[in-house]
């Protein structure tokens, strides 16, 4: 399973003045000399070495918290950091390295502090312990641990309790979980829905009024949308249920509020609240149900865009899957990498959903297309009643399958007999209803309604019903 563990960034955007300071230019430099600057301003180069690397890993781990939790962004800057030391750390434009901070620096630069049990850097609040004092490391205190024998993991320890770790040789790139390409709604999958769910259910602690998350996933169903709307509700944001960009960072700064992620003692981030389980990134040459329902989504829109080719739904990622990617990029002003990102995927998923609402439904014999919403327990509304629908009419020749109350409300019953049905039709047993298992079902629906299956007496298909009980 991928996990959303922090990585060193790159880069990091420095606010020259104070949050409040709307004038103050922003300037992007990397993190390494960004680190070199603070250190060669807060601290001494003739400073013992195991001083300089006690503060060179606290101003790694208070810069790494700031963007981890992405402390300005949710609060609507565009920076991740300020040089206002009342607010973060000094950084001047410009100042000179020392060598012997420079060398710590470039060993260690990735590595940070965290809690034993927690994942997230350390907000390692420091001060210089003579002019002012706070309850994190004294910089000048250092020295003397130092002198007295102190390793710099000792000193630390020291300042910031036993039950810290040093992270070690930790990856450099860039946070994954950022901002969704588009905004959350019900049927999307994406990791980003797991991540928000998991935030919207512990700040329902502190806000009982949110209904909780019963079955939290990478699917958005109607329980998070109703979760969404009262966190809207209550923070005075747009009720549409919708997760768009000022509720995506409202549900982080107060999550971050709440587990005082920003404070040296905080509740911390489990190992489970940052699981990722899905790709963030499909490349040619790839295979599994994940190709499979890229595919479907790509042979629904080459039917109505004569741009994008046609693909055989084989589960691989071939030369043809890769070449309709190409074309639907170039649909939507996307670089045409063929490599399917969120972003494209955001983007074929946009654009089928808009062809499968304006599908006619008349004839009641064809299934509906697939509605572009994953189904699973949690979920409710039309589309949950035509499987149910469809599936109560294969369960004449399946007779052993569970058959749930077409009810609109996707049940354990619905689950089990979608379960049952994905393993007949050598799909993925996972109870979850997405393109290619409603695809199985509908075609089975299809077969067994038109009379062309099985023996003499079978079932021959009924009406369904009025647009009131769709």
């Amino acid at each position: 399973m991928n996990e959303l563990l922090p990585v060193i960034p790159e880069k990091i955007t420095v606010h020259l003045g104070a949050s409040s300071n709307k004038n103050a230019e922003n300037v992007t430099v990397d993190f390494p000399d960004y680190i070199k600057n603070c250190a060669s301003c807060e601290i001494y180069p003739t400073w013992p070495d195991a001083s300089i690397r006690a503060n060179v890993y606290a101003i790694i781990s208070f810069a790494m918290n700031r963007i981890y939790t992405q402390y300005y962004r949710t609060r609507n800057f565009d920076f991740d950091i300020t040089n206002n030391t009342a607010e973060d750390q000094s950084y001047i434009r410009g100042h000179a390295y020392y060598d012997t901070i420079s060398y710590v620096v470039d060993e260690i630069f990735n590595s940070y502090i965290k809690r034993s049990g927690s994942v997230e850097p350390l907000f390692a609040a420091y001060c210089n312990g003579t002019t002012t004092t706070c309850s994190g490391l004294s910089q000048w205190g250092t020295v003397t641990l130092a002198q007295n024998g102190y390793t710099a993991y000792g000193i630390l320890r020291y300042y910031y309790g036993d039950n810290i770790e040093i992270v070690e040789n930790a990856p450099v790139g860039e946070l994954r979980m950022a901002e969704p390409p588009m905004p959350l709604r019900v049927g999307v999958a994406d990791d980003a829905v797991r991540f928000v769910s998991l935030r919207l259910n512990r700040i329902g602690r502190n806000y009982p009024a949110i209904p909780k998350i019963s079955n939290v996933s990478y699917i958005f169903t109607q329980e998070t949308e109703a979760a969404v709307r009262e966190f809207q509700r209550i923070f005075g944001l747009t009720q549409n249920g919708t997760v768009d960009q000022s509720t995506w960072f409202r549900i982080q700064f107060i999550y971050n509020g709440i587990k005082r992620l920003n404070e040296v003692e905080s509740e911390g981030l489990s190992l489970d609240e940052v699981s990722l389980q899905l790709p963030s990134v499909l490349y040619p040459g790839e295979t599994g149900i994940m190709v499979s329902v890229l595919q479907y989504y790509l042979n629904t829109i080459s039917l109505y865009y004569i741009e994008v080719p046609e693909v055989f739904p084989d589960g691989i990622y071939g030369p043809q899957t890769e070449e309709a990617i190409r074309a639907v990029q170039g649909l939507f002003a996307l670089e045409q990498t063929g490599i399917l990102d969120r972003q494209t995927l955001f983007a074929i998923y946009d654009v089928y959903l808009g062809l499968t609402e304006s599908i006619d439904e008349a004839d009641v014999t064809v299934a509906a297309p697939y509605g572009g919403q994953l189904l699973t327990v949690g979920s409710s509304g039309g589309d949950v009643r035509r499987l149910q629908y469809y599936i109560s009419v294969i369960s004449s020749v399946y007779e052993d399958i569970t058959v749930p109350e077409i009810t609109g409300e996707y049940d354990a019953d619905t689950e089990a007999s979608v379960s049952q049905l994905q393993e007949i039709f050598g799909i993925t047993v996972t109870g979850i209803t997405g393109p290619i298992t409603w695809d199985a079902i509908t075609g089975e629906y299809e077969l067994i309604s038109d009379g062309d299956r099985y023996n003499s007496g079978q079932y021959g298909g009924d009406i369904y019903g009025t647009e009131d009980s769709v």
